[in-house]
């Protein structure tokens, strides 16, 4: 039986720069000062670290300290906890998000598009594959930065009910950071939720955060605000977005072509 609702968390923050264990301490203290009980925990892109090309010397294995400190987060707070690092596999680098559930048992993502304009895809390798989650009733469907500027690979042809972003995703561009999200919800007709850090990372790049959620029609649901950290807990309604869609069928109208 579908959830009516789903509670999901943004962390929006600052982040230690290449510093893994101060940002576990970090995140451990925000999440254990969570104010509402919650069903997903979602952290910025590579938490761990901040948006960072030195891959060989920050990257963990897997299961590493970092996934391992995810899986504990999660069977205390008995959430999912979601957030990308740097991960090492044979001779290859990924940016990857894991989504770790109470139980212990995880999924993963690879990000697919590699932001050449910082030399991402110079350092690390892409993913091929998107992950679709079932949880609690819901389609979940996370994903990575970059990402958000491709519309085709986050296309709902799957009947998702939330897309995800997690990011680094810089002040310069924030307008585009919040369009973006704002056009993903309406063109997909799902609830989607962006999560951005603040502060400046270790290059001098500023980030104002911006995290938000949409609901399908593109109405704004968060009330977080630029600059601040913040621990924002948003509730998503399920009846609501089967009745959208029900009433608008724009997913009816869907071009038919399936991602390769």
């Amino acid at each position: 039986m579908t959830m009516k609702t789903l509670h999901i968390t943004l962390l929006q923050t600052t982040l230690h720069w290449q510093n893994p264990k101060a940002n576990q301490l970090h995140f451990s203290n925000l999440i254990q000062s969570l104010q509402r009980p919650t069903d997903v925990i979602i952290l910025p892109e590579m938490f761990t670290t901040g948006f960072t090309m030195a891959a060989a010397t920050n990257a963990e294995s897997e299961p590493g300290t970092s996934l391992r400190w995810m899986q504990q987060q999660a069977e205390q707070t008995e959430a999912v906890i979601t957030g990308s690092l740097i991960i090492q596999k044979q001779e290859q680098f990924y940016n990857r998000l894991y989504w770790v559930e109470p139980s212990g048992q995880f999924q993963s993502y690879d990000k697919k598009h590699l932001f050449t304009y910082a030399d991402e895809d110079r350092h690390f390798t892409t993913g091929n594959k998107r992950l679709i989650v079932d949880y609690k009733g819901w389609r979940i469907c996370p994903l990575i930065c970059y990402d958000l500027r491709f519309p085709v690979w986050s296309r709902n042809d799957v009947d998702y009910d939330l897309l995800i972003y997690i990011a680094n995703w810089p002040a310069t561009r924030s307008d585009a950071w919040q369009s973006l999200l704002k056009a993903r919800a309406i063109e997909n007709m799902s609830y989607v939720a962006g999560v951005n850090r603040i502060g400046t990372d270790g290059n001098g790049h500023n980030y104002v955060g911006a995290s938000v959620v949409y609901n399908a029609l593109g109405e704004q649901l968060s009330s977080t605000n630029n600059n601040q950290s913040i621990s924002e807990t948003i509730s998503l309604n399920h009846k609501d977005l089967v009745v959208q869609r029900q009433k608008y069928g724009f997913l009816n109208d869907r071009d038919k072509f399936m991602l390769s």
